[in-house]
């Protein structure tokens, strides 16, 4: 299955129905007068969130989407049917925009949540509304109104906790892969992920964290270099990021301090989310060299950093207890201010051992 995380498609509510010009013709009745019913609502395209799709691919394929019209109204004062509505369903995560005037019409987050994005037309007025004393037999009636038209564009952003950063090559997907049940593929050039990948990784006090393992940030990523600024709104949603940097590299500062320069160009306040600084691959160098870099980075970005090997399996417990830290103090600074220090309970089970049954959310 193709990852699709951008669509534009064309939506317009149904038509109301046409009111109905109509005499009342019965029996001993002498004087009906007018009995032209009203026509029918028509339907209204709505929005709704679906927890089960992953991508926006069906929309490459489907790209208009129009609810049905509203009936006629009938004679003996009766009403036209209302047309029904038509019910889309988008992953959950998808942010709608009207490509007219670029306003955002809605974030559908939860799971069930729905939004109405073309609203269908009233129905017509049939001729029983146009008695009056001065005209006793009207023979007009008003036309249904037309639905509402737009042009959408939707967004897709994952709904990950953690982000998982750094540049190509870095072992973002390595590093998911052991964390969780996801199975991205892995392999030794530069750009091998191409979508995002997400895994469910087991929190000690019982729930899933979603991880994200975004790729194709290089130099200029945000200007569109290489695979762009495409999935830097993958990353708008995330509370902390992992950034993972390459012990191997030539200069590993300077790849920290390219990553860092994107995350600012792009925007959005990502440079401000609280970040896991991670030295990886340190099974490849040696001790001495592992430890300058260390304490690079740490002058350069001012905090502590950890050091460990993705594809050995080491250094992974203290990783994801710094994790844990940084997102109970996310959750608790929406009711409370940050404090200033935040216990770090340690898990009584292995996190390795839990991730090898965690279930997972894999795009494929």
């Amino acid at each position: 299955m193709r990852f699709i995380d951008q669509a534009e498609v064309f939506v317009k509510g149904g038509k109301g129905g046409d009111g109905m010009v109509a005499f009342r013709r019965e029996k001993y009745v002498p004087a009906g007068g007018p009995a032209g019913g009203n026509g029918g609502r028509g339907g209204s395209v709505i929005l709704q969130a679906d927890s089960n799709l992953q991508t926006l691919l069906d929309f490459r394929y489907v790209h208009i989407f129009a609810a049905e019209d509203g009936t006629r109204g009938g004679p003996k004062n009766l009403t036209g049917a209302s047309g029904e509505d038509l019910i889309v369903e988008v992953p959950c995560g998808t942010v709608v925009f009207d490509m007219e005037t670029d306003e955002c019409l809605g974030d559908l987050t939860e799971p069930g949540q729905q939004l109405v994005i073309a609203h269908g037309g009233k129905g017509g007025l049939g001729n029983k509304h146009f008695l009056s004393n001065r005209n006793r037999a009207p023979e007009h009636a008003l036309p249904g109104l037309p639905g509402e038209e737009r042009q959408l564009r939707l967004e897709l952003k994952l709904l990950a906790e953690v982000g998982i950063i750094g540049l190509p090559n870095a072992g973002k997907s390595t590093l998911i892969s052991v964390l969780s049940a996801a199975r991205p593929k892995i392999a030794d050039y530069p750009f091998t992920t191409l979508i995002p990948n997400l895994g469910v990784v087991p929190h000690p006090n019982g729930d899933g964290v979603v991880f994200a393992d975004i790729p194709g940030l290089i130099e200029g990523a945000h200007a569109g270099v290489g695979l762009g600024h495409e999935f830097l709104r993958h990353i708008e949603r995330t509370s902390v990021l992992v950034h993972l940097v390459d012990a191997t590299a030539a200069d590993p500062l300077q790849d920290y301090q390219v990553i860092q320069q994107e995350l600012v160009a792009y925007g959005q306040g990502l440079e401000l989310r609280p970040q896991v600084i991670v030295l990886n691959k340190q099974d490849a160098v040696e001790s001495e060299r592992i430890d300058q870099l260390c304490q690079s980075l740490r002058e350069h970005c001012s905090q502590e950093v950890l050091t460990i090997s993705a594809i050995a399996q080491q250094g992974l417990d203290p990783l994801l207890f710094s994790v844990w830290a940084l997102l109970d103090r996310a959750k608790q600074s929406s009711l409370e201010s940050f404090p200033t220090e935040q216990p770090i309970v340690e898990p009584s089970f292995s996190v390795l051992e839990a991730a090898a049954t965690s279930p997972s959310l894999v795009a494929p």
